[in-house]
């Protein structure tokens, strides 16, 4: 079929401009679902924001921020491997994860459309189910239950299995219990965390909520260090963090766990004092500084 030209469209009639009209908003509706599906073959980086489009984060969730980390300086990417008479002379390291966006990522089943879900599967990222409770109550005065499908960041299971060989693992979410604690014996069945800490133990300060205050794990901030993909959760003791990129069910050859977390945080259980490495690397406190929050003495 030619193109109609615009003295054409104008000399059709109404009859001819309506079906101009409808001719146009058709294709305009199957050039958006070709730009979809083109992303979904590609797996590039905007297909990450067709998620939050088409699915729906579960409301227990913590939420976090968009953010772009400091330049890493190069000098610390040079490190002299890591013996096990380094990690003996120190002790275990304390290591604290996050949940939502840095070992998982969980959208409201109901609400996930059915192409994410197959390109996510098919792509390798293992997911399940879960029912969990919202904390509401229905009119009858019972527990409200949510159905949320759950993707595994690629390579949590053996990342947790690495890091329980030279650290203690404790879990700190932002997360509700009710949703939390099924999803965590779900991914965790070794029981790897030997300690779990919701929502209720995280802390409001003046400039954000739900911030997780390490001092609440361990009076010994030289050995403890806190992995999250929200650097506002660990705004207390920033030389202590490390902030990593969120995950999604659209980064199905994400390597943030083994390829760039478990490296340093092997490196990090052979320092007696770990702060001195992640503020040059991180440069936290500056970080902070730019959003507009100052950064006090954790010590004192």
């Amino acid at each position: 079929m030619s193109e109609l030209s615009a003295a054409e469209v104008c000399t059709a009639g109404n009859g001819g401009a309506r079906n101009f009209q409808a001719w146009r908003t058709l294709m305009s509706w199957f050039s958006f679902v070709f730009q979809i599906l083109w992303q979904i073959v590609k797996g590039t980086p905007p297909f990450a924001q067709v998620l939050s489009c088409l699915g729906d984060r579960h409301p227990l969730l913590s939420t976090s921020p968009s953010f772009k980390l400091l330049p890493v300086d190069s000098r610390a990417e040079a490190l002299p491997p890591v013996t096990e008479a380094d990690t003996a002379a120190v002790g275990r390291l304390k290591v604290v994860l996050d949940l939502d966006e840095t070992l998982v990522c969980a959208y409201e089943t109901s609400t996930l459309h059915p192409v994410i879900r197959k390109h996510a599967t098919e792509a390798g990222l293992d997911c399940f189910e879960l029912e969990c409770f919202s904390g509401e109550e229905d009119i009858d005065g019972r527990q409200k239950v949510n159905h949320v499908t759950v993707f595994e960041r690629p390579g949590l299971r053996d990342f947790l299995q690495q890091i329980s060989e030279f650290a203690d693992l404790i879990l700190f979410t932002a997360g509700l219990e009710g949703y939390a604690r099924p999803l965590v014996d779900h991914i965790d069945v070794d029981n790897k965390f030997c300690h779990r800490l919701y929502r209720p133990a995280t802390v409001s300060t003046e400039y954000r909520e739900h911030v997780k205050d390490l001092f609440m794990i361990s009076k010994n901030l030289c050995r403890i260090v806190i992995v999250d993909n929200n650097p506002f959760s660990f705004l207390l003791q920033p030389l202590n963090g490390i902030p990593c990129v969120p995950f999604s069910a659209g980064q199905p050859n994400d390597e943030q766990l083994l390829g760039v977390i478990l490296p340093l945080l092997k490196q990090l259980s052979g320092q007696k004092d770990v702060r001195p490495l992640l503020e040059e690397r991180f440069r936290m406190p500056e970080w902070f500084k730019h959003h507009g929050i100052p950064v006090v003495d954790a010590e004192e």
